[in-house]
């Protein structure tokens, strides 16, 4: 069971950063929430948002995007004790903490985003559940490829 859960999610990945046009795999894992549900749920909506999408392949450091994802995705919380951090290979930055946008530095954020595989951490500081989600960024090409068409 374990084993066809490992192919089963790796091939997820995979076929999430392999989308028509993308240039980003894009992962967001939602920590300390308080159903399993809600954490599938958030993590969800953060990588299906088109803002999101769009803010990753334009390289723009806007949390704002992300939390009103995580607004409009439906499980109730209190934004002023979540926290959002931009998780590189090599750095961390944070974004929001206790209910504030942090100051960052620029050239950081830009060099993170720059990374092939963007990965958002929310703990939500509300229980002890976790789930995480996978997609792509949102491209010129992936407009052109999938308006060009006729089903």
């Amino acid at each position: 069971r374990e084993a066809l859960f490992a192919v089963c999610r790796t091939l997820a990945i995979i076929m999430a950063g392999d989308g028509e046009g993308a240039t980003h795999l894009v992962e967001m894992k939602v920590t300390g929430a308080d159903t399993k549900e809600h954490a599938r749920t958030l993590a969800r909506s953060v990588v299906g948002s088109s803002l999101v999408k769009a803010m990753i392949y334009g390289r723009d450091a806007n949390c704002g995007r992300v939390l009103c994802a995580l607004g409009y995705a439906g499980p109730d919380f209190d934004p002023a004790v979540i926290t959002i951090d931009l998780v590189g290979e090599k750095d961390t930055l944070n974004f929001y903490k206790d209910g504030c946008v942090q100051v960052f530095d620029e050239d950081k954020a830009l060099a993170l985003l720059s990374e092939h595989d963007i990965r958002f951490l929310c703990d939500m500081n509300m229980g002890e559940e976790e789930a995480a989600a996978w997609g792509c960024d949102l491209t010129y090409d992936y407009v052109k490829i999938n308006g060009d068409y006729r089903t």
